[in-house]
Parts: C-alpha cells; structure tokens; sequence
C-alpha cells in the first residue's frame, strides 16, 4: 500500500487546480484519472468553443493565451497538458478508482484497477459528462443512438435527429448540416433556449428558416426504431424517417460513486451534502470539487467557478495541518 499526502480523483481542469492549491500548501497530491487529463473535453465535439473566455478557464495563475476571445475544444487540451507539466502535477494515467473506504484510523483506503493508497485527505472531482440522462424510451438502446457527439462526417448524406434544444444540441445540428446531413431537431421547450451561445444561435435560426433544418419545438420523441422515429408533435403523432439519433439531453453526476463513500445525496437535487467555505462533505477530510457540488443542476458550476474550489479545500487543510 502506497501512502500519499493526498488523493484527488478525476483530472479536469478543477481536479488540476486542487492539486495545484495543495501543491501550494507543501502537500504532494496525486491525481487518479481514468483516462488522461481533462479526459472530459477530450470528449467534447472536435470543433467546439467554449462558452468562457481563455482567461476565466485558465488555472493555478498559468495564463491562457489565445488570439480569439473564446478558446477551442484543441487550444484547451493544449493549455492544460502545459498546466500539468509547468506544476509538475503527478497524474496516475489511465487508473481508475474504485472504491474510497475511510477507515478505524481516520486515513482513507483508495483502491483502484492498478493499486491500493492510504491518504488522510480525499478530493473527488470526478464531473458528470460520463453519465447521460437517459430517457426510458423503446429503441432508446439501438447502436444508432448516440449520447455524445464528436465529428458529423460520418452522417454524411443520411438523416439525422437530434434531440435538445440548448447548447450541444445546436452545435450537433450545425456541424451535421455543414457534413451534409438532413437534419431535424425535437426539443421539449416553446422557444430557442436562452442559454445557446448568442454567437450561434442566429445561424442556427437563419437555417431552420430556410428550411435547411427542421425544428420541432414542443416535442418529443416517444419511440425510436431501425429506419425511423415516433415524435409527438404540439400533441399529434408522427413517424419521421431516420438512420441516426443524437440526444442530447445533458448529462448527470455518479451519485452512486460518492454515495458509497458514506456521503450524504439530496435525494431531489442530486446534490450531495457539503460545506459552502470549505467544500468538505459530511465524511471528515473527504472533500468535493467542480460540478459534482451542482448535484443535478449542471448548469450551476463550470470551469470558471469550480477551479476556485480546490482553494477553499485547501485553506481548510491548512488550518487542520496547524
């Protein structure tokens, strides 16, 4: 068993920053990371901008600098693999954790896939873009349908769904219509969500009007077959003719992961019981960071304000250190 000063699980950009705080502080952390770093926007569409600024994305006072305002899914990667080779931060690669027991003496038990750790201070900063919300429907588990979008050449000449209405929605639509597919999106919602990035939304309405794509707003998709789909439409029936689906209906936090670990989960927001100023959860020493404190409300906590969380988790270290 290797003792550690403390363990971080999941490498994005707020697992990063907590390691660089407590890198700050005089402890070596170790990172644990399933796949390699920022494993998440590893996964995001090739072409995809960011909502925020490089400047509010930057972490562990390691400017971001681009040309363009709004940095892309590839400068990002760039960025951050820097990040970890200027902080010199040890991330375990490619190792997935699977379970944190907190023992008799106080130390948490970290085993993973690879080996078996004892540290007194745990950080779960693990996001929630492994686990998609899934909408029970029939047909929903056919190998047509797809929960993540990453490059439309594939959907070249082939006709496409796309279910959602806000941001990764759009950007599916927009990228699938440049590659040549015939695109129709099905959203829940009456109108354009007001959260779609302002500097896409206008395209994306400028080809719903020139009937280049097909928009559905109060709808649904009640059930998915081999060469079609069943939407209910403002209340009607209708049976659309398919090859692929995209839903694109957000994504949720492992609730189950940090459930076992003796962590408290509100039961209705998803979000799990912690202290605002410290981050600490209702487990002595075991600490969360960046989205996962949202509970199901992805839309509460991004990188621009979960990177601050591995300072708050820091400072409450320090004082217990003293």
């Amino acid at each position: 068993m290797q003792t550690v000063d403390a363990i971080i699980v999941g490498g994005g950009p707020c697992g990063l920053s907590a390691a660089i705080e407590l890198q700050n502080i005089g402890l070596k952390p170790i990172v644990i990371e399933k796949g390699n770093v920022v494993n998440a926007l590893y996964n995001y569409p090739t072409h995809q901008t960011f909502f925020s600024t490089s400047e509010k994305l930057a972490i562990g006072d390691v400017p971001f600098i681009i040309e363009e305002r709004k940095p892309r899914r590839n400068q990002a990667l760039v960025y951050y693999r820097e990040v970890v080779k200027m902080k010199n931060i040890q991330v375990n690669r490619f190792e997935k954790v699977e379970s944190v027991v907190k023992k008799q003496d106080g130390a948490f038990e970290v085993q993973t896939d690879k080996a078996i750790y004892s540290t007194p201070y745990v950080i779960v900063a693990t996001g929630y873009y492994d686990q998609p919300n899934y909408m029970n429907i029939p047909g929903e588990d056919l190998p047509k349908v797809y929960h993540y979008f990453k490059e439309a050449h594939l959907f070249f000449d082939t006709d496409v769904l796309v279910i959602g209405g806000k941001n990764s929605a759009v950007d599916a639509a927009l990228e699938l219509n440049k590659a040549g597919a015939r695109v129709t999106v099905v959203y829940r919602g009456s109108e354009y969500s007001p959260s779609i990035k302002p500097w896409i939304l206008p395209e994306f309405v400028a080809l719903v009007r020139n009937e280049e794509i097909t928009m559905h707003f109060n709808s649904h998709v009640k059930e998915i077959r081999e060469k079609e789909v069943v939407v209910e439409i403002n209340g009607e029936e209708s049976t659309i003719k398919n090859d692929f689906v995209f839903a694109m209906t957000g994504y949720h936090p492992d609730h189950g992961f940090i459930r076992a670990m003796g962590v408290n989960i509100d039961e209705e927001t998803g979000r799990p019981t912690y202290d605002l100023e410290t981050m600490e959860t209702n487990v002595e020493n075991l600490y969360i960071a960046g989205v996962l404190a949202a509970g199901n409300n992805a839309n509460e906590i991004f990188i621009e304000n979960g990177k601050f969380h591995g300072g708050f988790i820091a400072a409450d270290i320090l004082k217990k250190m003293k």
